[in-house]
């Protein structure tokens, strides 16, 4: 399971971090409440807010990162039973990840349809027009709104994920979370329909959802940076080899990672230094 936290890397905002996030930063919309830039019955009397953030949010402007490219890793050792995703921005895509094993629970920006007659249209077609600052509507209903098949507040989640999801609570036998608060449901559910006796590993910067640092049982509690994280498992595991061949050599999210555990393993050294200094100190 990831969330939005896999993608703030390439420049994307979560949605719920105080201060950064997606849902803070929304005033110059002028929005009754935030969530409303997202709710269907909000967009067909006012889709302007929505068509301007997505010319902001439209995915041909970001990068996968290590955290996709760790799920391209999974796959590519035949570990992933499935990748569901929270995520709009299609980089599941950009990294070439088995789409038969992607889930984008919320929909994405991959194609389009008329929200009143149902008419498709291409993710070309609405780029186009959003990107010329005008509304996309519908060629045949003429007033009707044309949208990114993104899951709005109001609507139902896509067929693939209710078509595969209880077939994989069944078979999945460790679940790894990432980057994501785990409050958006029914996606959030995940976490707690599958089998009891299933592990489950959380990579992210707090506690989320039914996690529960203090239960051994069952839940290890990765906390941090989620791309600094998937570097020090894949490393752990022997695998970073292996994942430097599939992940661009320009990736700058790669290297901002990299430079980033760089920095805490000096920190961690020095602190280790200082205590041993101090236990020499008080031994005299």
């Amino acid at each position: 399971m990831t969330g939005a936290g896999i993608s703030v890397a390439a420049g994307i905002p979560d949605f719920r971090t105080k201060g950064t996030g997606l849902y803070d930063n929304l005033e110059k919309y002028n929005l009754p409440y935030a969530e409303a830039i997202f709710d269907i019955s909000y967009f067909k009397t006012n889709p302007k807010p929505f068509c301007v953030l997505a010319k902001e949010m439209w995915p041909s402007n970001f990068d996968p990162t290590p955290c996709h490219y760790f799920v391209k890793l999974l796959d590519q050792k035949g570990l992933l039973l499935r990748n569901y995703t929270q995520n709009i921005d299609t980089l599941e895509r950009m990294a070439e990840i088995d789409n038969e094993k992607v889930v984008e629970s919320h929909g994405c920006f991959a194609n389009g349809h008329c929200i009143s007659c149902h008419k498709e249209f291409s993710k070309e077609f609405i780029r186009d027009i959003i990107f010329e600052d005008k509304i996309p509507k519908c060629d045949i209903c003429e007033d009707g709104l044309v949208k990114p098949d993104i899951t709005f507040f109001g609507e139902g989640l896509p067929e693939k994920f209710h078509n595969l999801l209880p077939k994989d609570v069944k078979e999945v036998d460790l679940l790894i979370v990432i980057g994501t608060s785990l409050v958006v449901h029914p996606f959030a559910s995940i976490a707690t329909r599958i089998p009891f006796d299933c592990p489950r590993i959380l990579i992210n910067m707090e506690e989320a959802g039914p996690f529960d640092q203090n239960d051994k049982t069952r839940d290890v509690c990765l906390f941090g940076d989620c791309q600094v994280k998937v570097i020090e498992l894949m490393k752990e595991l022997d695998w970073f080899d292996d994942f430097k061949k599939i992940i661009p050599e320009d990736s700058k999210s790669l290297k901002e990672a990299l430079e980033k555990l760089e920095k805490l393993k000096t920190e961690n050294e020095t602190i280790e230094e200082k205590n041993i200094e101090k236990v020499e100190n008080e031994s005299k």
